[in-house]
């Protein structure tokens, strides 16, 4: 189990993202009815390659081959960057592509922006953390695990096209974590401190919901996209 942990960790958050985002995107594309922008089939890749990437690292960890971790984690620093690169990018855009195309108002395109923004904002914080701690394994593979956690949210709150509602798909997004937690205890007989501070983080993150509805920020967030609509 010691081995094997996180490489069945990651094969979950892959199966978390694909089932999210089947509905809305990989339903489609595998049908060949994907008709969105190149810019979202490219985003899409590089997601899907960050998941790939995570599997092979843990794959790799598992192994005991630390030499192809360490070599294919260096290419992975540039990986990540652009993965948060397009994340920011793609958090402007989606919303300004739906609004152009009639399927959201601009209060709709504002109230979703903070969601992706907000992602991306946890992404890059949590794969900073990693980098930085890449010389100390305890540390940067939990850093590694909550940067692929936050931005599951993604797939998670798209649940709802399944029938899903908001608060169960809070839990589930919570669930890799609540792996993450057990096996710790299990194995260590205490749960790691950044498993703790990030269930916290997450619970805060989420407050970006009811934000992006609120009077305040409708009122920076709507003249912003109808700026960028026109």
């Amino acid at each position: 189990m010691r081995t094997t942990f996180y490489v069945a960790l990651a094969v979950f958050l892959f199966a978390m993202i694909v089932v999210g985002f089947w509905p809305s995107y990989y339903g489609p594309l595998v049908r060949g009815a994907a008709k969105v922008p190149l810019i979202l089939h490219v985003h899409g890749v590089i997601f899907i390659g960050w998941m790939l990437l995570l599997i092979a690292q843990t794959g790799f960890a598992a192994r005991g081959d630390l030499r192809t971790h360490r070599a294919l984690g260096t290419v992975g620093i540039g990986y990540g960057a652009v993965v948060w690169l397009m994340g920011l990018l793609v958090s402007f855009v989606a919303p300004v592509i739906n609004v152009r195309s009639g399927r959201w108002t601009v209060s709709e395109a504002a109230a979703f922006f903070p969601i992706p923004f907000g992602d991306m904002v946890l992404f890059g914080g949590y794969f900073l953390a990693a980098v930085l701690t890449r010389a100390r394994p305890e540390l940067h593979k939990r850093y590694m695990v909550m940067a692929t956690i936050a931005v599951a949210f993604a797939a998670a709150f798209r649940l709802q096209a399944l029938g899903v509602a908001i608060p169960l798909a809070v839990v589930i997004w919570y669930v890799p974590l609540a792996f993450c937690a057990i096996y710790d205890y299990r194995s260590k007989g205490r749960v790691h401190p950044i498993y703790l501070t990030g269930a916290v983080i997450m619970a805060i993150a989420l407050l970006r919901l009811p934000f992006g509805t609120s009077a305040v920020w409708q009122g920076i967030g709507v003249p912003l996209f109808e700026s960028l609509t026109r």
